[in-house]
């Protein structure tokens, strides 16, 4: 049997956190908004989250099991878990919309972004 080293155990036990893609992070902040944290099946145009995403962040401990959809077993559906939430809020205060970004949006690009949101909101 294989065993690390003291200083591999330490330097394996010192690495970062992960950090989740936007991807992740966009699909936790979304239960921020909901009741006990419920996590979404669809994006905001209709497409299904990528089960690797929700897999990735239940590995993570961001996200967790629910419960088991009787008529479709093979969604998972999920809610935040304590780490996910705070991840989210700290993701959410980042994307402030009056930040550097909202000015590099040009007019038609922010026409165009509240054109689809109120197409698919």
């Amino acid at each position: 049997m294989d065993r690390l080293s003291p200083t591999a155990q330490t330097l394996g036990s010192a690495r970062r956190k992960p950090r989740p893609t936007v991807t992740q992070l966009a699909w936790l902040s979304r239960g921020l908004d909901q009741a006990g944290g419920k996590l979404p099946l669809f994006d905001h145009y209709g497409q299904r989250y990528d089960v690797r995403t929700i897999r990735s962040c239940i590995e993570q401990g961001w996200a967790e099991p629910w419960f088991k959809n009787p008529i479709k077993p093979d969604w998972l559906v999920c809610r935040l878990t304590d780490d996910g939430r705070a991840l989210a809020e700290a993701g959410e205060a980042l994307s402030d919309p009056d930040g550097e970004d909202a000015e590099a949006e040009t007019p038609r690009e922010a026409r165009i972004r509240n054109l689809v949101d109120d197409l698919f909101a």
